[in-house]
């Protein structure tokens, strides 16, 4: 077997430079190019250790990767002694194929060594990638191709969040393609599809989901996820046998009582979702999506009560809006506090401070969501829309709205965002007209929503009506 020269017979430097490249041939999570901001990571760790109640089949790579976040903080020991948890559970659970199921573990351990300048022991788990590669007679030196290391790819990309979702759905993909029918394969792709599916009307994910769910027919976790699909697209008497399902089953962890609880926010009862998600809360204390959560119902029930009184709350109703605002700024604070890029915890939390009329703290918050680098463009949509909204009907400066509007429109994504600033957009237009309101350029601003919504021959007479305007101002025109 070919190996590396030795320290004593070249400089330190070459040695580590070509043990450097030779590492960089594996496949393991400091090769996956995984894409984490260093301010999300504790928020990363919590959901991590969320994953080690959900499933415990899944441990290992959990293990891997929060030995990979450990390394990123600079915490190598406490690396190591997740590396040593993967491998304790991998001897346990897949002995009869252990050098296969260790790979990623022995390649993570050869970086991390590296990382320490441990150069012996960095050759010595790189020797144990090689050896099992020639015993597997893979065509690479260091590392084998196959739908199972598709899969960890996969799944070390879905939990380190939306920015990797496209790549995960990609693995998935590629697995499926040697095993169709293969239940944990189907799992992560229709999870990572359920993510990608930004558009009620879009349902990528919901075929997904369904064969996830006949090929994993005690992971409740899935059920709930086809469950809100089921209810994005009216299904909501199906959704809900699904529910409960999850909800009676004995793996019911907190992440079923989340997206449950997500369900039942949308579906109006909220004093169920906040129960759920308390219960969940008490698990995991440090999940930013729960505080996020929790402060969405919070938002309900003042909506309902504004609702029920026509938008004019008095007495003990208005007392109780307020109530709820409040709540509803502590979850959102403290969601911002525990995951400081969550972008829609800002809009959300600049729209109870709209509520009580704190203008300017609406309008940092907005601020601070709009200057964020490389949010989902479907996001970017729903941001533009509600900045929009709030400085349409709030701040009354119609054409800041229409910068806004325009702006989420020309992010080329299909979504529900979309179809809202179309809407929001084609009302103002109409009303300007009609009032007879900077009429040329509402009148083209029609046009363009006409156009967008793929109405060419309303858009035509709306430019046309423009033009003629335009000339009975300026005959010179």
């Amino acid at each position: 077997m070919e190996q590396l020269q030795s320290p004593s017979n070249m400089s330190e430097a070459s040695h580590r430079n070509l043990l450097h490249d030779s590492l960089a041939q594996l496949a393991c999570h400091f090769t996956w190019k995984l894409v984490i901001e260093d301010i999300d990571i504790p928020d990363l760790e919590s959901r991590i250790l969320q994953s080690n109640f959900l499933n415990t089949s899944f441990n290992v790579g959990m293990h891997n990767l929060m030995a990979y976040v450990k390394h990123l903080t600079g915490q190598h020991e406490k690396a190591l002694q997740s590396l040593n948890k993967a491998k304790d559970l991998i001897q346990r659970q897949h002995a009869n194929r252990r050098d296969k199921r260790s790979l990623v573990t022995w390649g993570n351990y050869a970086w991390v060594h590296f990382h320490m300048g441990r150069l012996d022991e960095a050759q010595i788990y790189l020797d144990k990638v090689e050896n099992t590669c020639r015993e597997l007679a893979s065509p690479f030196r260091f590392r084998i191709d196959g739908p199972e290391m598709d899969f960890e790819e996969g799944r070390a990309l879905l939990k380190c969040g939306r920015w990797n979702y496209k790549r995960a759905m990609a693995c998935f993909a590629k697995a499926l393609q040697t095993e169709p029918e293969n239940p944990e394969f189907s799992t992560g792709y229709a999870i990572a599809a359920y993510h990608q599916d930004y558009d009620f009307n879009n349902v990528i994910s919901l075929q997904p989901l369904r064969k996830a769910v006949r090929l994993n027919p005690e992971d409740a976790y899935i059920k709930v996820l086809l469950a809100l699909k089921l209810q994005d697209v009216g299904e909501e008497a199906e959704a809900e046998t699904y529910i409960v399902e999850a909800l009676t089953s004995a793996s019911s962890q907190p992440y079923v009582f989340r997206y449950a609880a997500k369900f039942y926010r949308r579906k109006g009862f909220v004093d169920r979702a906040i129960q759920l998600l308390e219960t969940a809360l008490k698990e995991t204390p440090s999940s930013a999506f729960l505080h996020h959560q929790i402060g969405l119902c919070y938002k309900a029930q003042m909506i309902q009560i504004k609702e029920a009184a026509n938008m004019q709350p008095r007495g003990q109703d208005r007392e109780k809006v307020e109530e709820l605002v409040q709540s509803a700024i502590h979850y959102f604070q403290k969601t911002l506090e525990l995951r400081p890029t969550f972008d829609m915890a800002y809009v959300n939390l600049a729209e109870m401070y709209i509520e009580i009329g704190h203008f300017q703290n609406a309008e940092s918050n907005f601020h601070k969501v709009l200057s964020m680098r490389n949010p989902d463009d479907h996001v970017r949509q729903e941001i533009h829309f509600r900045y929009g909204r709030f400085q349409q009907f709030h701040r009354k400066l119609e054409d800041e709205a229409i910068t806004h509007y325009l702006k989420g429109l020309k992010i080329e994504v299909a979504s529900y965002s979309k179809e809202r600033l179309l809407k929001a957009l084609e009302k103002l237009a109409v009303r300007r007209v009609r009032q007879n309101l900077h009429v040329v350029e509402s009148t083209c601003l029609l046009g363009f929503v006409y156009k967008l919504k793929g109405d060419m021959d309303e858009a035509l007479l709306c430019y046309e009506r423009a033009l003629r305007h335009t000339c009975e101002i300026n005959p010179e025109f």
